[in-house]
Formats: C-alpha cells, structure tokens, sequence
C-alpha cells in the first residue's frame, strides 16, 4: 500500500463511528441519485444494461463481475455504483467502444455530471455530523 494510501485510511479510521453513520443516508441517497442518471443516459431504453446498474451501500459486496473491479465489499464510508451482472459483462465495450463500435458512454458523464452536487449533500451531511457529535 502506497505512503498516501495509509494516510489516507488513517484518517477514515479515525472518524467517529457515530460520524460515519450519520453520513451514510447521505452516501446512499448521492448513490442513488448517480445510479438514476446513468439510468437516464443508457444509450437503451430498456432492458439489462439499464437492470443492471446497481447500488451497493456501505458494510455490502458488489454483485459478481460487475464494471468496474468486480465483487467487493464497500466501507463505511463509500457507496459503490457499479454496472454488470453475472448476465450482463458488456458495459465497458458501450461505455468505450470498441474497434467495430462506437462508444456510447453513460457511466462516467453521469458522474461528472452530478459531482458537484453530490460532494455539496455529502459534505454538509459530514459538517453536521461532526457539530453534532460535538
């Protein structure tokens, strides 16, 4: 693990449980609001791509082979968005393309589209609860 990785989960760890807990609706409904969008710019308008697109909340894994990295499980502190299923591994060939296809991204635009706003909730939701754990 890299010098600023171990920084960087030294400093998680030392947020208060209580902390981390009063910001996860925040964490869970920013998820949402980004799984909903790339619903909204799935280049279909139906069917398993747009099934597929999955939020998993803190303390739960990542469906199997899903884009991007897999099954895992996410932290205390993160909301993990991921597309792809056990039925569904195709969403990186439509989010970039490929040398017979043209790429038709939505995962990355919804992201960059929404990240302002997201970090604003979540940001407020971490103030509030250090005052009020304080």
């Amino acid at each position: 693990m890299s010098a600023q990785s171990e920084r960087l989960k030294r400093r998680l760890d030392a947020i208060p449980k209580a902390v981390r807990e009063a910001v996860q609706p925040a964490l869970i409904k920013s998820g949402q609001e980004l799984a909903g969008t790339m619903e909204q710019l799935a280049p279909v308008d139906s069917g398993d791509l747009k099934d597929s697109i999955h939020v998993t909340p803190p303390g739960q894994a990542t469906p199997s082979y899903s884009q991007p990295g897999g099954s895992r499980v996410a932290g205390d502190t993160e909301v993990l968005i991921t597309v792809g299923n056990s039925d569904v591994r195709y969403p990186h060939l439509v989010e970039y393309g490929t040398a017979d296809t043209v790429a038709q991204p939505f995962f990355w635009p919804a992201f960059r589209l929404n990240r302002k706003r997201l970090a604003n909730r979540i940001k407020r939701a971490v103030r509030k609860a250090v005052k009020d754990a304080t």
